[in-house]
């Protein structure tokens, strides 16, 4: 890899037909087409036990406006110093934004639509492939661009680190989170096949685990550290963590949907 990623100018913009589009653009909007066919797709299996889709359009809703607000919070929160010189540049403070807290924010935003529309049933089980595709195709585009998106690795002598274009061989975290959600949603699927398990389960399964993951990896990122030792993305994921553990406990019985997860 390391070899390779030398032979690259960093970012790695594409070519279509003719327009030349910068590559977290580009994958970010195949993520989001990929994540959107992926459900559309399951949803249709599952139609039998998929709320209705105008209802759903509206947790869809909910979930993106929680998702945009929590990503960017968080991306904030968790480099202070580099958004505050850039305060007087709007396009810079709308630009920044976390996986970490797109989850938190998108779920927080499909409860509260849930309220509003009286859904009682867990919708969240149907999410777990198309979250996993989304943000491993997105996660590229973060590798492609580089330095200028921040979520690289710190500095390391093992055989595949990249030299993002500062001479440095780094971590490319990007590419071990692409790399370890598509392994944990097949993980998931894979464990938990033909077994009836309480809905809503293997979305907090997911969740959970991810968040354990970015606690983790985070510990080889250029971080800011507002609480001694731990950046903001790390407490959020350890809220994460802990609510998705612990609103498992309240999830109703296999087979009754008609209660509020």
């Amino acid at each position: 890899m390391a070899a390779s990623a030398r032979l690259m100018t960093f970012p790695v913009y594409l070519d279509f037909f003719g327009l030349r589009v910068h590559p977290h653009l580009a994958f970010e909007a195949v993520g989001y087409f990929a994540g959107a066919r992926v459900y559309f797709a399951l949803r249709r299996r599952a139609a039998e036990r998929a709320v209705p889709l105008e209802t759903n359009l509206w947790l869809l809703v909910g979930c993106l406006f929680g998702a945009w607000a929590g990503s960017k919070l968080l991306a904030w929160a968790e480099s202070p110093h580099h958004y505050w010189a850039l305060r007087h540049d709007p396009a810079a403070l709308l630009g920044g934004k976390t996986i970490v807290g797109g989850l938190l924010g998108g779920w927080a935003g499909v409860e509260l639509a849930k309220r509003i529309r009286g859904v009682a049933s867990s919708t969240g089980d149907l999410f777990v492939w198309p979250l996993a595709v989304g943000t491993a195709v997105g996660r590229l585009g973060c590798f492609f661009t580089g330095l200028d998106d921040r979520t690289y690795g710190v500095a390391t002598s093992l055989p595949w680190g990249v030299d993002f274009g500062d001479g440095v061989p780094r971590h490319p975290t990007q590419l071990y989170e692409s790399i370890f959600v598509l392994l944990l949603a097949g993980a998931i699927a894979n464990a938990t096949r033909g077994r009836e398990l309480r809905p809503g389960v293997r979305f907090r399964l997911y969740f959970a685990s991810y968040f354990a993951f970015r606690f983790a990896v985070e510990f080889i990122k250029p971080r800011e550290t507002p609480v001694p030792g731990l950046s903001a993305i790390q407490l959020a994921s350890i809220a994460g963590f802990a609510t998705s553990l612990l609103s498992m406990r309240r999830l109703p019985p296999a087979g009754i949907e008609n209660r509020k997860p």
